[in-house]
């Protein structure tokens, strides 16, 4: 590091330590930046040219979303499962959803470790103070330049939001300080929330009105900030402030700095989801004016309306730059053969039978059972409210019918409940007795096209002693359609896809949220639920829920809406990495984290004996403490002024 060559003494050395906690240190990373390896800020600021790839050094700093063996939302919860550790990789962010967390060296450690924020918000600082100097970087068109200060400022923004998602209180890296500050000028404390989230969302506000409506040049710049992201984003993060965990929560009551500033603001705020909906509905008018509508299926493939629906699902996701795509990551955006970490190999199963040693799916990131529950019926409302349905002995055995045969193999047994269930279900998830249905059909339709058979002895139950499912539930959701094995070898093509940072519809239940909680059920509120809903082939919530509930009024009271939405949100947005953080800000993971993470017995060949639940873990979560990631112990040992996380 640099600071190692430039701090030579006790006292500088000291100060450096604590520079990397306000995430003010130097970083080795802009030496790629700047000409004839001169490594001098200046430099790097002559140019456009050199400026520009600094600017795509801010953007280096956004977190792999996309990649298992980081994604906190993939593998910090309870959606998704593996195998056993050490399979190809050791996945530390699954240490977390297995309780393991620790304040000593601290897994996902965002604030100081080698994944650590405050070093991109640094740059960004860095960034910002000199492009804004229209002395500097003589060549850039002044357009230009109001854009680029708006993407940083728009990433130094997300930084912060995703180091206050973790950590709550967090400190506010304004300005890159100089390398001459003292010890005490560098000795930063946490500010409270409330400032936080106003800090946030006035730079959001700030990088919105310099940024483009839309890319225009698709090819180049695809992935690059614009306004509907930055409003987008404020939304998300007006909605997570206004949420149960940082709204009026007592919980970290006793969270305060050493002069008794009070980080928490544990007084009830209903206006705070006034302004979350007002956001919200302000990310939506935006992106409908770029253009962005919600996703459906046009391709020209032969294939009945029910599979013409789910793939409306699962393009949503897999389709390159759709129509719903308000933003797509482009970090780590890798072909599938590559290696064992990308996603499309690790949920992607041995479906096709002319190839059934073809490694290139890895069959290991499996579902849990939890979330096949978590669906709803084809009646649009959940499997413990369909008053047509019983569900209360969901492993009873049922042989699926001829009219079933675009979800479930026709003649085939499997579990009751895999029956009778909404498109997403059958979109999302793949199992025993289900339909895989791909672009290379080999019947060119989806009549009798790839299915699944995973029990013991049969091509999906275990390639080898790693490549397995769990669960017995694949999540298809995730694998693009194009997806197809390379002759004999251990190989495979797909079209990659940016990451859904956010879609429309994650924008559309989000207001939806947001409304019923400032005001409760209304027109705008079933208008968001329904459109989401239809896309996925479902009847609307007044609809659903008068015809077939046991609870036929629980879309008409807040706290029964309530809980239709949050329910909605975690169906339509499963798998994509939302599930974790809306638990933890609704502070249901208390619940939800100390369920026991189950499948079916997949040890099993006959259909009685693998239909069996069976637990694969016992997970931990501790509340109040694990709602928030420790500041590893050693920050708050150079920084005296620095307060750790409650409960740890």
């Amino acid at each position: 590091m640099i600071k190692n060559k430039l701090f030579i003494n006790k006292c500088l050395a000291y100060m450096a330590a604590v520079l990397s906690v306000a995430g003010i240190a130097g970083c080795k990373k802009y030496l790629d930046v700047v000409p004839d390896n001169i490594v001098t800020i200046d430099n790097a600021f002559t140019l456009k040219r050199e400026a520009e790839k600094y600017l795509f050094t801010c953007y280096s700093f956004l977190p792999t979303e996309n990649q298992p063996v980081t994604s906190l939302g993939f593998m910090a919860g309870d959606e998704c499962w593996l195998p056993r550790e050490g399979v190809f990789f050791n996945n530390t962010v699954w240490d977390i959803a297995k309780g393991n967390q620790n304040k000593v060296n601290p897994y996902s450690n965002y604030w100081d470790g080698t994944n650590g924020l405050y070093a991109g918000i640094r740059h960004c600082n860095i960034f910002l103070e000199n492009v804004s100097n229209t002395a500097k970087v003589y060549d850039l068109e002044p357009d230009l330049r109001t854009r680029w200060l708006g993407e940083v400022e728009f990433l130094k923004a997300y930084y912060h939001f995703y180091l206050l998602r973790n950590y709550g209180p967090i400190i506010i890296a304004d300005v890159a300080l100089p390398i001459s500050s003292t010890p005490d000028q560098v000795r930063l404390k946490r500010a409270p929330v409330d400032s936080v989230v106003t800090y946030i969302s006035n730079l959001l506000d700030k990088a919105a009105d310099k940024l483009p409506l839309k890319i225009i040049d698709v090819a180049n710049e695809a992935g690059r900030i614009t306004k509907p992201i930055a409003l987008a984003m404020k939304a998300r993060l007006l909605v997570m402030a206004a949420s149960p965990l940082f709204n009026g929560n007592n919980d970290f009551a006793s969270l305060k700095n050493h002069d008794g500033t009070q980080l928490f603001n544990t007084s009830y705020d209903a206006n705070k989801w006034k302004r979350a909906a007002d956001a919200a509905k302000a990310a939506i008018d935006i992106a409908h004016e770029a253009g962005f509508s919600l996703y459906k299926f046009i391709g020209l493939n032969k294939m009945t309306d029910t599979t013409r629906t789910q793939m409306s699902i699962r393009n949503a996701v897999c389709e390159r730059w759709n129509s719903e795509l308000v933003w797509g990551s482009t970090r780590n955006v890798s072909l599938i053969s590559q290696g064992p970490d990308y996603i499309q190999s690790i949920c992607m199963g041995q479906i096709d039978p002319t190839k059934p040693i073809n490694l290139a799916a890895y069959n290991q990131l499996c579902a849990t059972m939890k979330m096949a529950q978590l669906f709803y019926t084809d009646h649009g409302v959940p499997i413990n409210e369909d008053r047509n349905y019983d569900y209360s002995n969901f492993t009873e055995l049922r042989t699926a019918k001829h009219g079933e045969r675009f979800n479930l193999i026709e003649g085939y047994q499997t579990a009751r409940l895999n029956f009778d269930r909404e498109p997403r279900f059958y979109a999302d998830l793949a199992f025993d007795g289900s339909i895989w249905y791909m672009q290379n059909s080999p019947t060119n339709s989806d009549s009798a096209t790839y299915n699944v058979k995973a029990r013991k002895g049969q091509i999906m139950n275990e390639v080898n002693t790693d490549y397995i499912n769990m669960s017995g539930y694949w999540i298809k959701k995730l694998v693009n359609w194009k997806f197809a094995f390379s002759g004999t070898v251990n190989a495979a093509t797909s079209e990659n896809y940016p990451w859904p940072m956010i879609r429309l519809a994650d924008l559309y239940l989000l207001y939806a949220e947001a409304l019923n909680e400032f005001s409760g059920p209304s027109a705008d509120v079933y208008t968001y639920l329904d459109k989401v809903r239809e896309r996925a082939g479902l009847k609307g919530v007044q609809e659903s829920w008068t015809n077939y509930s046991n609870s036929p009024n629980k879309p008409n009271t807040k706290e029964g809406l309530r809980s239709i939405v949050q329910q909605e949100r975690l169906i339509e947005l499963a798998f994509e990495g939302s599930r974790l953080w809306d638990l933890r800000r609704w502070k249901q993971a208390v619940v939800e984290l100390n369920k026991p993470v189950t499948g079916w017995d997949r040890t099993q060949e006959a259909p009685a004996d693998y239909y069996r639940v069976v637990n694969l873990y016992s997970q931990k979560f501790i509340a109040p403490r694990d709602y928030f990631w420790p500041i590893r112990e050693y920050e708050i040992s150079v920084n005296p002024n620095l307060v750790q996380n409650t409960g740890w």
